[in-house]
C-alpha cells in the first residue's frame, strides 16, 4: 500500500514521464508526417484532459515537436500562437476589468432582481436572468463569483426572516404574546423595528467580499454538515447555487465573446475557411439568443421541480400581500442596491462604452443593411470584432477616471490624473493561460493542415456518411458533451474541432451543420464541480453536494443538447444555409486528396 500511495503521489510525473515513451512506436513504425502530427496531439490532448502539467505549458509542446519532426518551422508555428481573437480578447477584458473595478455588474445584477420580484421562484429566475446577462460580457467564472455573495446574503435573510416568524407563531401558541388575530401586526412590527439588528447578526459579509455561511438555528439538522430551520431552506440554497452556477455558463452562449470555446471556435473556423463571412457578433447572437432563453427557462423549470416542487397557485398567486421570505428577500436587495449608492461617474462612462462596443459588434455586418464595415470598401474584410474591441479597449486607458469639481469659491480643484483602468489592474484580469491555450491550439490545427493528417481523417471518417445527419450531430453533441465534464471546455473544443471540420467536408456536409453544435456542447459542463469554475465556486459555500449536482446537471445537460439539437434543425438552416454545401468549403476533390 506505501508503494501505491508513493506512485500516486507521482502519478502526474509518472503520466509526463510514459505518454511520449508509450506513444513513440506510432512516429517510428509509421514514418509519415501525419503519424507524427498524430503523435503531438495524442501527447498534447492526454496533456490537456489529465491536467498533468498546466494547460498552458501543454500548449506549448507544439511549438517544440513540429520543429522537431519537420512538420512545420519555429517562425510558422509561432506566427500560429497569435490571432486575432487575442485582440478581439484584449478589448473584452478591458471592458470586464473596468465593470469589475467600479462595481457596475452589481448594479446591474440588483436592479434586475428588484424588477423581477422577490417570490422565491421569480427571485431565482431574477438572478438567472442576471447571471445570464452579466456572463455575456465577462467571464462566466467572474460571473461566478460576484454574483454569487449577494445571493448567499438574500438566503442568509430569507432564513432569518422565516425564523423569526417560527418564533413569533411558537409565543402566540404557548401563550406568551397576544391574541393569535395579532400575530401579522407583531411580525410586521417586529420586522419593521428589529430589521437591522437581524441583518447584522444573520448576514456576516461585508459588501460581495468573501462568502458565510448559513449561521440560523445552528443547534439544528447537525448531520448535513449545515445548520438549516429545515429541509425546505436547505433545498433552496441547493436552488439558488445552482442556478448562479448554471445559468453563467448558459449565458455564455448568447454571444461570440461570451465564452473561450466561442472565441476559439470563430477563429478556427474563419483561419479555416477564409472565405466565409456568415460567423460575426450579429449571426451568432440571433442564433443563440432563443436557444440561451429556453435552456435558461427549462433549466430554471427543472431546477424548481427537482428541489422544491413546481406550485404554480403558489407563483402565480396576484393580490396578496408578501410572505416574511418575499419581505426578507426585498429588503436585503434593496439595501445592498443602496449601499452602492447613486451611479458613478466611471460607472456612467463604463456603461456608455459598454453600449458603444455592442453596437459597433451588431453594425459591423448587420446582413440585411449595410455595416459601417462598408466604408472601407476598398479593403474588405480588414476591419473585424476585435477592431471595435480594441478601439474600445483603448479607450478605458484613456478617458479619466474622476471629473474636475469646483470648491465653493468655485475654482477647480487639482488631482492626479488616472484612466479608468490600469495597465496593472488589466493584467490582473487578462486570462494568459486561456491566451496561451488557445494559441496551442491554432498551432495544432495548422499542423493537421500542413501534415495532411486532417486529409486522412476525413477519408476515415466517410463512411459516417451513411448515417442521418441528426444521428451524426447527436454523436458529435454527446460525446463532446461528455468529455468536457472531465477536460476543460477550450481544451475539449481544441481538440475536436480540427476532427469534425474533415469529417464535415468528408460526408460534404456544410460543415457549421456538425461545428456549431458541438461548440455549444462543450460548454455545458454541469455535472460535477470540477467540471468548470463556476461549478468549483457555488460548491465552495457548501451548500451541495456532488450527487446534487450530478442529477441537477443531468437534466440540464439533456435540456442543452436537445435545445441545441433543435435549433440547429430549425431556425439555424434558413440563417446559415446548412442544407447546401457551401462554396467557401473545399471540394470534394480536394477533400479526397489524403496524399501519402
Amino acid at each position: 500500500m506505501k508503494i501505491f500511495s508513493q506512485l500516486w503521489i507521482y502519478r502526474r510525473f509518472l503520466l509526463i514521464l510514459f505518454t511520449p515513451l508509450l506513444l513513440l512506436p506510432l512516429p517510428l513504425i509509421i514514418r509519415t508526417k501525419e503519424a507524427e502530427c498524430a503523435y503531438t496531439l495524442f501527447v498534447v490532448a492526454i496533456f490537456w484532459l489529465t491536467e498533468a502539467l498546466p494547460l498552458g505549458v501543454s500548449a506549448l509542446l507544439p511549438a517544440l515537436m513540429f520543429p522537431m519532426f519537420g512538420i512545420m518551422a519555429s517562425k510558422e508555428v509561432a506566427a500560429a500562437y497569435f490571432k486575432d481573437f487575442h485582440l478581439l480578447l484584449i478589448g473584452v477584458i478591458c471592458l470586464a476589468t473596468s465593470i469589475e473595478k467600479w462595481n457596475l455588474h452589481k448594479r446591474i445584477a440588483l436592479k434586475m432582481v428588484m424588477i423581477i420580484g422577490v417570490n422565491p421562484a421569480w427571485l431565482t429566475l431574477g438572478f438567472m436572468m442576471s447571471c445570464g446577462f452579466l456572463s455575456m460580457w465577462l467571464s462566466n467564472t467572474s460571473t461566478a463569483a460576484m454574483v454569487m455573495p449577494i445571493v448567499e446574503a438574500v438566503a442568509q435573510q430569507i432564513i432569518g426572516a422565516e425564523a423569526e416568524v417560527d418564533a413569533l407563531e411558537m409565543n402566540c401558541a404557548t401563550g406568551s404574546t397576544n391574541e393569535a388575530l395579532e400575530l401579522d401586526e407583531s411580525v410586521s412590527e417586529c420586522e419593521a423595528s428589529d430589521w437591522k439588528e437581524k441583518t447584522k447578526e444573520v448576514n456576516g459579509y461585508t459588501n460581495g467580499e468573501g462568502h458565510t455561511v448559513c449561521e440560523i438555528e445552528k443547534e439544528k439538522n447537525t448531520e448535513t454538515g449545515r445548520k438549516y430551520r429545515n429541509q425546505k431552506d436547505h433545498m433552496m440554497c441547493k436552488v439558488m447555487c445552482l442556478c448562479i452556477a448554471y445559468s453563467s455558463t448558459i449565458g455564455g452562449l448568447t454571444t461570440i465573446t461570451g465564452t473561450s470555446t466561442n472565441l476559439i471556435f470563430a477563429e478556427q473556423f474563419n483561419t479555416r475557411y477564409p472565405d466565409c463571412q456568415c460567423i460575426n457578433f450579429g449571426s451568432w447572437f440571433i442564433l443563440c439568443i432563443p436557444i440561451t432563453i429556453i435552456i435558461m427557462l427549462l433549466s430554471w423549470v427543472w431546477l424548481q421541480w427537482l428541489f422544491l416542487g413546481f406550485n404554480f397557485k403558489e407563483m402565480f398567486r396576484c393580490g396578496k400581500e408578501k410572505t416574511a421570505r418575499e419581505q426578507a428577500s426585498a429588503q436585503v436587495i434593496k439595501e445592498e442596491y443602496t449601499k452602492l449608492g447613486p451611479i458613478s461617474y466611471p460607472e456612467i462612462i463604463t456603461l456608455v462604452l459598454f453600449i458603444l462596443m455592442a453596437l459597433l459588434w451588431f453594425t459591423r455586418e448587420p446582413g440585411f443593411i449595410p455595416g459601417w464595415s462598408s466604408l472601407f470598401l476598398q479593403y474588405p474584410g480588414f476591419a473585424t470584432d476585435s477592431t471595435a474591441a480594441l478601439l474600445i479597449g483603448l479607450l478605458f486607458f484613456i478617458i479619466p477616471a474622476k471629473t474636475l469639481s469646483r470648491t465653493s469659491n468655485g475654482e477647480n480643484t487639482i488631482f492626479d490624473y488616472t484612466p479608468l483602468i490600469t495597465w496593472k489592474e488589466f493584467q490582473s484580469c487578462m486570462p494568459w493561460e486561456i491566451t496561451i491555450l488557445v494559441g496551442g491550439g491554432f498551432a495544432l490545427a495548422e499542423g493537421c493542415e500542413v501534415s495532411k493528417l486532417s486529409a486522412w481523417i476525413g477519408s476515415k471518417l466517410t463512411p459516417l456518411g451513411s448515417l442521418p445527419m441528426w444521428l451524426i450531430i447527436l454523436i458529435s453533441s454527446l460525446i463532446v458533451t461528455s468529455v468536457t465534464e472531465v477536460a476543460s471546455n477550450p481544451a475539449t473544443i481544441t481538440i475536436f474541432l480540427p476532427i469534425l471540420s474533415p469529417l464535415a467536408e468528408a460526408i460534404h456536409v456544410n460543415p457549421l451543420y456538425i461545428l456549431i453544435p458541438t461548440t455549444l456542447c462543450t460548454s455545458f459542463a454541469f455535472l460535477l464541480p470540477v467540471a468548470n469554475p463556476p461549478n468549483a465556486i457555488v460548491f465552495s459555500y457548501g451548500h451541495l453536494k456532488v450527487i446534487d449536482m450530478v442529477k441537477a446537471g443531468l437534466g440540464v445537460n439533456i435540456i442543452g443538447v436537445a435545445v441545441v439539437m433543435l435549433a440547429v434543425t430549425t431556425w439555424a438552416v434558413p440563417l446559415f444555409d446548412l442544407q447546401t454545401y457551401p462554396g467557401w468549403a473545399p471540394g470534394l476533390s480536394t477533400v479526397n486528396n489524403t496524399g501519402p
